[in-house]
């Protein structure tokens, strides 16, 4: 592994003192733990993104959940990791992420803008469970009454249930849990490192039974394997029962890096799909525009039948600069040049972690 992203230049991402550490307990046989201190912690979303919002908090890089069609994976190639068993195997930690985020929000320039979590891998995975950096990083939104959401497929965010609540006091909180499908068999080879389905809807159950709204984001919606009618009313009916205030879907998109990985898998689990899917997805990311507005149509009708919509644009809380504290410098900090004005729609759910 060669870390061209460590150094002591302010475009580096990590520091040069990295530990790993591999384990071999059952709950990670088999992963081994890049530890580093990451420079900056809060991210700017790229001006070209379709994403409703602007900046992004992500603890970890790589995800023991396996998704293979998890649009992440590129980013390994980045730290010359490849995109496939590297990616589900090889997590890097920033271990001062909570200390690094309080010293942030404290910066003079910070506005107090809506953060994203979950945007790029699951801030819930397995080794959250071992690191814990998720208490701290709420803890510190919350004592700055920071406007903030987190996606996530882990029941491990139930551990935090009341710093979400405490946070909820005093600003936005948005919570969205992904299910894009019911299918047990599915489950286990497209999803393999994830909680299974009825699990992350019990997730939703126990926080809107403690008062924090929860949204679904229905995702991926598989194409040919996932998408029948039956099979997308059955999802939306189990999301409704869950007692989701929304549901918003979101059809499989393939971009590099995930493309190969989830076509090596098809290959392997569903030779006969092969084909079709080079012919729907051709050269691009995306399913035709066709097939994604017949899909979230059913859905919507589905939601409509059993008493629940579509996610709806918020408002992120404006709070009033904080005292002064070290800030961040780099592309990628709270102190970069700002785009979009605090008007910006926000969704409750974020649409980047499938």
């Amino acid at each position: 592994m060669r870390w061209d992203n460590l150094g002591e230049s302010p475009a580096a991402l990590f520091g040069t003192d990295v530990v790993s550490r591999t384990f071999d307990t059952p709950e990670f046989r088999g992963i081994t733990f890049h530890e580093v201190r990451a420079r900056s912690i809060v991210n700017r979303v790229p001006g070209a993104s379709r994403m409703p919002f602007e900046w992004t908090v992500n603890p970890y890089r790589g995800c023991s959940h396996a998704c293979v069609y998890c649009f992440a994976r590129k980013t390994h190639s980045y730290l010359d990791l490849d995109t496939g068993q590297d990616f589900d195997s090889q997590i890097v930690v920033k271990v001062n992420a909570p200390e690094l985020l309080r010293r942030e929000l404290a910066g003079r320039r910070w506005r107090g803008d809506h953060i994203a979590m979950g945007t790029n891998v699951d801030c819930y995975q397995r080794a959250e469970g071992r690191y814990g950096l998720m208490p701290g990083i709420i803890t510190a939104l919350r004592d700055h009454a920071n406007p903030f959401s987190i996606l996530t497929k882990g029941t491990l965010i139930l551990r935090d249930l009341a710093l979400l609540q405490q946070a909820s006091e005093v600003t936005d909180v948005g919570i969205s849990v992904s299910v894009g499908f019911l299918d047990r068999e599915l489950w286990r080879t497209v999803e393999p490192g994830t909680p299974a389905p009825e699990r992350r809807l019990d997730v939703v159950r126990t926080l809107t039974a403690h008062g924090i709204p929860c949204g679904v984001l229905m995702a991926p919606v598989i194409p040919f394997l996932g998408d029948a009618p039956d099979q997308l009313r059955a999802t939306v009916r189990a999301i409704a029962e869950a007692g989701a205030g929304s549901v918003t879907p979101l059809v499989l998109h393939l971009r590099p890096g995930a493309r190969e990985w989830f076509m090596a898998w098809l290959g392997q689990h569903h030779p006969h799909l092969v084909r079709r899917y080079e012919t729907m997805y051709g050269d691009g990311a995306y399913a035709p525009k066709w097939y994604q507005r017949r899909i979230t149509r059913q859905v919507h009708e589905f939601a409509a039948e059993y008493g629940i919509g579509p996610s709806r644009p918020g408002r992120a809380r404006r709070i009033p600069p904080t005292d002064a504290g070290p800030e961040a410098t780099g592309p990628g900090s709270p102190g970069a040049p700002r785009g979009e004005g605090p008007d910006s729609p926000a969704e409750p759910t974020q649409l980047t972690l499938l």
